[in-house]
């Protein structure tokens, strides 16, 4: 028998409703720059990130040195874009991992239910309650510092979350009738999961995907500036302001550069979620 068609996703509307919000667009072109800026880094830098030049610390912008030096005299703007390229390799690693292990798990008990469902739930509840700096301090003491270490720790606390969501999506169409009729035509789990359930929770999941890297980009800065993310002399935005919080009773302004940095993006992952959250449930947006 042939296998009854669902639900099909529809997100035209949708998107043409996110387009119309203007903060939202806004928000996309900056991280659209950033990664390209991430991507092309190495062509853009003016000096080599890491070579430092102690006869020229904590100079101020100049021709030579755009955004001037650090505590080390290694040229602050080159070391941004190095840190760039740092975050949204974060990102990426660990929404990967987060994305892996919380989607296809929270599809499946969602689908199946039962006892695959509880104690999948009870895990993701545990994780869940544990403060995320505290659990991502905990991995990090356990595999040692280091950004892919600090990322594996990220991307387990981003899991339950996506777990969550995706569960309570395929939840809310495991009852549908369409659903039922590939049951009863031999579908599989895995066909159900892929081909009808995981399309209907594409939304919700983009947004908490969105917000995820807002999260990640606070919690790797907060490791680096504790020196458990990346390793000296690797530059991020978390180790430029702890090198920045080193000098700044003499220095304070360069504390500005990785905060602004860190602030823009973290705004802009925001208001672009919300333009998503907004555009998806149908309320659109005025610009």
């Amino acid at each position: 028998m042939k296998e009854p068609r669902g639900k099909r996703f529809r997100g035209g509307r949708k998107w043409r409703a996110l387009r119309t919000n203007r903060a939202a667009m806004v928000s996309l072109a900056f991280l659209v720059l950033l990664v390209l800026v991430a991507v092309f880094g190495s062509l853009l830098m003016t000096h080599d990130p890491n070579a430092q030049a102690l006869g020229d610390r904590l100079q101020g912008p100049s021709g030579a040195h755009w955004l001037g030096t650090d505590g080390y005299g290694r040229d602050v703007f080159s070391r941004l874009i190095d840190a760039t390229q740092v975050v949204v390799l974060a990102i990426v690693q660990a929404m990967t991992l987060a994305a892996v292990v919380g989607i296809p798990l929270g599809l499946l008990a969602g689908l199946v239910g039962g006892p695959v469902d509880a104690v999948l739930s009870r895990i993701a509840e545990a994780l869940l309650a544990l403060p995320p700096l505290i659990l991502a301090l905990a991995v990090v003491g356990v595999l040692g510092p280091g950004l892919t270490n600090a990322m594996i720790a990220v991307g387990l606390l981003l899991a339950p979350r996506l777990f969550r969501i995706a569960r309570s999506e395929a939840q809310a169409v495991s009852g549908e009738s369409y659903i039922e009729a590939c049951r009863s035509v031999g579908c599989s789990n895995f066909r159900l999961l892929w081909r009808h359930v995981l399309p209907n929770a594409s939304s919700a999941l983009m947004i908490q995907i969105t917000f995820g890297a807002g999260i990640i980009i606070i919690v790797e800065a907060s490791l680096s500036f504790l020196g458990l993310g990346v390793e000296s002399p690797q530059a991020s935005w978390g180790s430029m302001l702890q090198d920045a919080f080193q000098n700044v009773s003499t220095s304070p302004s360069f504390m500005i550069v990785p905060t602004v940095a860190i602030v823009l993006t973290v705004l802009a992952l925001s208001t672009f979620g919300d333009g998503m959250r907004d555009a998806f449930e149908g309320r659109g947006a005025n610009g």
